[in-house]
């Protein structure tokens, strides 16, 4: 079974009323969607990073993204995953000033996680800083997890015409 590393925006996503912003609430739609068949069909995997994102905020929804995650596998923030989120951020494929960030794709690289969902686009889910968090993944000798929000991640968005 494949395993997904789910990002707290993820979890944010999952959590609480629905936006008004048309963007956002179809992201939380797309996310509930996808949750529905996760489970089913991957192992999900968080880190204390996660938790403790999750945790913080308004306690009524901090709650209740505690009671989402909960049950799913937790991964270890390790020495080489601080390693590795160091470099990405040395090598400025995460801002510095993200720290965080890095160590959701550190933690997922080290650990071997063949996914990274998320639908943090400003410094994970990047087009263009996506080549350097792999590059800097592979040099530091990581497979990097492939990056993706759930919609991606479904497989059911395939409505686009076939190529010639």
């Amino acid at each position: 079974m494949d395993t997904v590393y789910v990002e707290t925006t993820v979890i944010g996503h999952l959590a609480g009323r629905i936006y008004a912003d048309p963007a956002v609430s179809a992201r939380q739609a797309l996310t509930r969607q996808w949750w529905g068949m996760a489970e089913r069909h991957y192992r999900l995997l968080i880190s204390q990073v996660v938790w403790q994102e999750c945790a913080a905020g308004d306690p009524i929804a901090a709650h209740e993204r505690l009671e989402i995650i909960n049950q799913l596998d937790l991964i270890n923030l390790t020495e080489d995953v601080r390693d590795l989120a160091q470099f990405l951020m040395a090598s400025g494929a995460v801002p510095v000033t993200e720290p965080r960030d890095a160590l959701h794709i550190a933690l997922a690289a080290v650990h071997r996680v063949q996914y990274l969902v998320t639908w943090n686009f400003k410094h994970i889910a990047n087009a263009t800083l996506r080549g350097r968090i792999e590059a800097v993944c592979r040099t530091a000798g990581y497979v990097p997890p492939i990056i993706c929000t759930p919609e991606e991640l479904t497989g059911e968005n395939d409505d686009s015409e076939e190529s010639n």
